[in-house]
């Protein structure tokens, strides 16, 4: 069974770091693109960040310069640097990967459970 394992979210002042990972558990053949998305109490789930196979990244422009993703193909992981915190990233950070588990010829769309972060003003 294939399960997105995350980590790292928490309480943090405004102004201060956080540093969010996410690991992919399971039999994989492919792990296609990674991404982070942030939902809050009457919205939609918005992307924060992507990053392809190949690493090709964008941002939402409210995270430009302030977020970086990153991803080591190795371990099937990505994680979120994120700097310079403002009371209005405070949400849900969802881990999201397009997956193709061994022997299946489909690609899925596979989240994790989602980690809190809150900053504090």
């Amino acid at each position: 069974q294939v399960r997105l394992v995350e980590s790292g979210g928490g309480l943090v002042q405004a102004g201060g770091s956080l540093r969010l990972s996410c690991v992919v558990s399971g039999s994989t053949s492919s792990v296609f693109d990674m991404a982070w998305y942030r939902q809050v109490p009457g919205k939609q789930r918005e992307l924060v960040s992507l990053i392809t196979d190949v690493g090709r990244a964008n941002y939402a422009d409210s995270v430009k310069g302030r977020f970086t993703i990153s991803r080591d193909n190795f371990q099937k992981r990505v994680d979120l640097e994120m700097n310079s915190l403002k009371p209005e990233d405070t949400g849900v950070y969802y881990c999201y990967a397009e997956i193709r588990r061994t022997w299946a010829s489909a690609r899925s769309d596979y989240w994790g459970q989602g980690t809190r972060v809150t900053v504090s003003s």
